[in-house]
C-alpha cells in the first residue's frame, strides 16, 4: 500500500482525486488539504463520500509541504498554477513523487510559460525533470518520474486523436483546427459572475480566443510529434452541462482522396494508424460503424472516444473525441499515472 496524499483537495478535481484515491485498492489516502476545510472531515465537506469509514475520521488540514513530505510517499497538487509549484519545489526536495494537476510544470520552455501565463515560471529549474503525464505517449517516462504534470482537459482530447497521425505522417500538423466544447466545472469550483447558473443554463459561448492558455502545451506536444513548430487554430466553448468535453477537429490530410478506391484506401490508413496507437489502450475507445463520440457514455469514466470521418466533397479529415473533464482529463488520468508509476494495473481504481 501507498500512502497518498492531496493537496488543494476541496475543488472538483480534488474532490475526485477523493473519491478514486478513497476506494483505490493499493493506496491509504492519509492526508487532504485545503485552507477553507481546514478542521472538517472529509464527510461534513463532501456528504457523497460519507459511507466510506475513512471519510469520517480523515480530516482536512491546512497545507505543509514538511508535514506532507513525512507523511506520503505520492503527493497529488490539484492548486491553481503558480501556486503548485510552491508546494512541488520542497516535496520533489524531500524525494516525494509529485502529480500535478496544475499547468506549472507541464511546459519545458519557461519562456513560452510566460507568454501564455503572463508572469515568470516559478521553479524554471524543474521543467525538465517534469514528464507530461499522457500515459498513452509518455508510459516508459512515467514509471521513472518523480515530478509528473498531468495534462490538461482540452490538450489531452485533442492530443490523443492527433498525435498518431502527426507521427504517422498522415495529417499536416499546421492544418489542424480545434473546436471544443467543456462543461461548466472545467472552470473550476469558484465564485464568478460568469459561472453562475442563470448565466450558463440555456448559453453556450466560445471564450478564450483565439489564444487559450492549453494552447501552449497543445503546440509544445504536436511540434515534438512532428518534429518542426506547430501552430494550430483552437476554440474552446462553453455549454450548460456539469462535466464532460467533446471535441471536433478539422484535420488537412497528406493524401488526397476524389472517389470511392482513394477514400477506402485512405481510411484503411487511418484505422490502421489509430489501432496501432490504440488498440490496447485500456482507456481509450475508437469507435467503429456509425457510432460517434457522446459524453454521456464517458462522464464518469476515465475513457476517452474517438471516432473519425473523411469527407471527399471538401478533402478534409474530420475526428471528434469526448471524455470527462474532471476524470480523463484531470483527476482520473492523473492515478492512472500513479498506478503505472507504482507499478500497480493501470486500471487499479479506475473501473
Amino acid at each position: 500500500m501507498k500512502k497518498v496524499a492531496i493537496v488543494g483537495a476541496s475543488g472538483y478535481s480534488g474532490e475526485e482525486l477523493v473519491r478514486l484515491l478513497l476506494n483505490h485498492p493499493h493506496v491509504d489516502l492519509v492526508a487532504v488539504t485545503s485552507r477553507q476545510s481546514a478542521g472538517q472531515t472529509v464527510a461534513s465537506v463532501f456528504p457523497k463520500f460519507a459511507s466510506h469509514p475513512k471519510s469520517k475520521t480523515l480530516r482536512f488540514t491546512e497545507p505543509n509541504a514538511e508535514v506532507l513530505s513525512k507523511q506520503a510517499d505520492v503527493i497529488f497538487l490539484a492548486l491553481p498554477h503558480g501556486v503548485a509549484a510552491e508546494f512541488a519545489v520542497p516535496l520533489n526536495q524531500a524525494g516525494c513523487v509529485v502529480i500535478d494537476l496544475s499547468a506549472d510544470f507541464r511546459l519545458k520552455s519557461a519562456d513560452i510559460y510566460k507568454e501564455f501565463y503572463a508572469h515568470d515560471h516559478p521553479a524554471p529549474e524543474l521543467l525538465q525533470k517534469s514528464v507530461y503525464g499522457l500515459p498513452e505517449v509518455y508510459r516508459e517516462d512515467i514509471k521513472k518520474a518523480l515530478l509528473i504534470a498531468s495534462p490538461g482537459c482540452y490538450p489531452t482530447s485533442i492530443l490523443l486523436p492527433t498525435l498518431p497521425l502527426v507521427r504517422a505522417k498522415l495529417i499536416h500538423p499546421n492544418s489542424i483546427i480545434a473546436n471544443s466544447m467543456s462543461g461548466v466545472s472545467g472552470a473550476g469550483r469558484k465564485a464568478e459572475v460568469d459561472y453562475l447558473f442563470c448565466e450558463c443554463n440555456e448559453s453556450v459561448r466560445a471564450y478564450g480566443v483565439p489564444k487559450h492558455r492549453h494552447l501552449s502545451e497543445i503546440e509544445e506536444q504536436l511540434s515534438f510529434a512532428a518534429g518542426s513548430k506547430v501552430v494550430i487554430q483552437f476554440s474552446p466553448h462553453l455549454i450548460p452541462v456539469n462535466r464532460g468535453i467533446h471535441t471536433t477537429l478539422y484535420l488537412a490530410p497528406t493524401e488526397h482522396f476524389n472517389d470511392a478506391a482513394s477514400t477506402a484506401a485512405f481510411g484503411e490508413k487511418i484505422a490502421s494508424c489509430y489501432k496501432e496507437a490504440y488498440a490496447t489502450e485500456p482507456f481509450v475507445r475508437v469507435l467503429e460503424g456509425k457510432a460517434l463520440p457522446d459524453t454521456k457514455n464517458v462522464v464518469g469514466t476515465n475513457v476517452v472516444e474517438i471516432a473519425w470521418r473523411l469527407d471527399p466533397r471538401t478533402g478534409r479529415l474530420i475526428v471528434m473525441s469526448a471524455e470527462d473533464n474532471i476524470v480523463k482529463g484531470a483527476s482520473g488520468q492523473a492515478v492512472q499515472s500513479m498506478n503505472i508509476l507504482c507499478g500497480f494495473p493501470e486500471t487499479a481504481g479506475l473501473v
